[in-house]
């Protein structure tokens, strides 16, 4: 029977309970790559480590890079299944489907708290008394609406608290404007103002129908009594309102919060859209992509992005309506889990009929376009980037394609703090997990030269090293097809020495020589200089590159200049040694904290005394 290669010590499956709960499986590095629930967990995590013929390559290539599992028991399904969706959306295992977006969605609140109520925009829900309308998934159309009704209706725009009868000071701009009512004047009316109010919540809960026929009586009888200045108001403020209704598209008639959700896959790739109808309007929709799904359904990704979603801080409906029907059991959970947060019964959907599969088919489409302009744009994007490295190419006329990039720079001040940067760029993307620090070792003084040769020199002898271990992919590894320098002809030379010590090695070598004004201005190749163009391809890779490698390395700099300062205040203090320093340093942070700690404080860090703690008090004191 074929095994899947795995770290994991498959004798210790008899130890996992067979109780409801979920099991977390860690890689070698201690990172969580997957989240699961079950009812029983042992016979759950069993069916992993089956004949690998029987698992799809997704799971096979999890199974391959676990190195730990880890269970949690709780009392029932439900609350194995709230765990299991906080864990996910915690630690965003590699292996789990996994909504990656943690943005919150505005409101719009009416501040009913206050006196003289407000309608602002919020992120927050919070249960004081105010009226939340939302979430709305669109900040602009939820500003336009905001300021649409301020014209119509305007009301207190401030935080300044007022009361009726009492003046707290003159009326800002915005009254002489027409938008605010100015109630710091102590002038307004808090009936009529109410009244104001009254008709903004009308217009936010969809019951515009009703409103503007009130208006309109209204303004009837101001022509009649011939008072044409109100009629004209009242007017303006009916075609306010319709126009704000018009914003927001009438698709139902039954003024409930309907949420229509789909999703549409194309190999490894799919797109959910959700649609969000808020009291019988369509107010926005909401959407996201998720990769690395070829080997799940697309009712494997509806459910569990659904889950998420949800318990994300998105609204809740009272009815969800679905595309595609799946699961019985799966629906069953996503009711109990819904219901449970929402603290009401939600209901889901799976239209055959009628209106609700016309807002279905209407998700699905926007589903299939959303997918298909991100797939357009990725790959605008990919030929953007091989543009670059194939302008690179051509320029050195090499025909074998460049994959990797790295690029040196050396920082100090006078030759002190030496340091340099290695930084990598893999299929012309920087690749940060690969990047390196260097102390500069060999080195006394300002010798730039010198000092990126013996980078270079320890880069190549530890990429060797691994070679020899038998790595094949690591910081070090492969090597790569170009070494790009930041420096001049000088900076070259040093590196091209030292690759003459390794003839197997083909790395050919560049210099990134900068004008004035610090910009990249030609390159260094073969003993000569070449201008690079302004804004081609070639010269904005290669202008990204430099800026990278020299902030990394700068960067260092700074960091070690910074501790190098900080340790040489402490070395000033009798008594205080090397240990001591490290301790101080690693206890308080930072000098600011050591110069503001009291003696107690100071005399409890380990290596301290009474005597060493004392000189390290006097000597910031004085």
């Amino acid at each position: 029977m074929s095994q899947n290669n795995t770290k994991y010590d498959r004798s210790r499956l008899n130890d996992i309970p067979t109780r409801p709960g979920i099991y977390i499986m860690r890689n070698s590095s201690g990172e969580i790559i997957y989240v699961g629930k079950a009812i029983n967990l042992r016979n759950r995590v069993r069916s992993y480590f089956q004949d690998s013929k029987n698992l799809s390559v997704k799971t096979n290539a999890l199974v391959s890079h676990i190195a730990n599992i880890e269970t949690i028991v709780v009392e029932n399904e439900l609350e194995a299944l709230i765990l299991e969706c906080n864990l996910i959306k915690k630690n965003k295992p590699k292996y789990n489907i996994s909504l990656r977006d943690g943005k919150t969605y505005p409101y719009i609140a009416v501040t009913l708290s206050e006196e003289y109520p407000r309608v602002i925009m919020t992120r927050e829900k919070h249960k004081d008394g105010n009226l939340y309308f939302g979430p709305y998934t669109s900040v602009y159309a939820v500003k336009k609406t905001i300021d649409a009704i301020n014209r119509a209706f305007p009301l207190k725009m401030c935080r300044k608290e007022t009361q009726e009868g009492k003046r707290v000071c003159r009326p800002c701009l915005n009254y002489h404007l027409g938008l605010c009512l100015a109630p710091c004047t102590g002038e307004v009316d808090k009936e009529s103002y109410r009244e104001r109010v009254d008709s903004i919540i009308k217009i936010l809960d969809g019951k515009t129908d009703e409103l503007v026929h009130q208006v309109e009586l209204k303004m009837q009888e101001a022509s009649k009594n011939l008072d044409f200045e109100v009629a004209a108001t009242l007017r303006d403020q009916i075609a306010s309102i319709n126009h704000i209704s018009e914003k927001q598209r009438i698709i139902k008639q039954n003024g409930h919060d309907q949420d229509i959700i789909a999703v549409y896959k194309d190999r490894d790739l799919a797109c959910l859209q959700i649609l969000n109808v808020r009291a019988g309007q369509l107010v926005g929709r909401d959407h996201t992509y998720v990769t690395g799904v070829f080997d799940d359904s697309e009712e494997d990704i509806i459910t569990a992005i659904t889950k998420q979603y949800y318990t994300n801080g998105a609204f809740i409906p009272k009815e969800i309506i679905f595309a595609q029907e799946f699961d019985e059991g799966e629906q069953q959970e996503i009711i109990s889990l819904l219901s449970n947060e929402k603290g009401s019964q939600v209901h889901l959907t799976f239209p055959k009929r009628g209106d609700k599969v016309r807002l279905a088919n209407l998700a699905k489409e926007n589903a299939k376009i959303g997918l298909e302009q991100y797939e357009s744009l990725k790959m605008r994007q990919a030929e953007a980037e091989e543009s670059k490295s194939t302008a690179l190419k051509d320029f050195l006329q090499i025909s074998t394609p460049i994959n990797r990039i790295e690029a040196y720079d050396i920082s100090n001040i006078s030759g002190t703090n030496n340091v340099g940067g290695m930084v990598v760029f893999t299929n012309s993307k920087p690749d940060k997990k690969a990047y390196r620090r260097f102390k500069i070792k060999s080195v006394d003084g300002q010798d730039d030269y010198s000092s990126m040769k013996e980078m270079i020199f320890r880069r190549i002898e530890r990429g060797n090293k691994e070679l020899e271990e038998g790595k094949k992919g690591s910081s070090f590894l492969p090597f790569p097809e170009v070494f790009a320098i930041d420096g001049g002809a000088t900076h070259v030379k040093a590196v091209e020495s030292v690759l003459e010590l390794y003839p197997d090695l083909d790395i050919k070598v560049i210099g990134l020589v900068k004008d004035e004004h610090h910009r990249i201005r030609g390159i260094i190749y073969n003993d000569k200089e070449y201008p690079l163009e302004y804004a081609k391809p070639l010269s904005k890779f290669l202008s990204d590159i430099s800026e990278e490698v020299h902030r990394f390395a700068i960067n260092y700099h700074r960091t070690l200049r910074k501790k190098s300062m900080f340790e040489s205040q402490l070395e000033e203090i009798p008594g205080i040694g090397k240990k001591r320093r490290a301790d101080l340093i690693r206890h308080f942070g930072s000098l600011k904290n050591i110069k503001e700690a009291t003696l107690d404080e100071l005399e409890q860090i380990p290596s301290m005394n009474k005597n060493s703690a004392q000189a390290v008090f006097n000597h910031f004191s004085r």
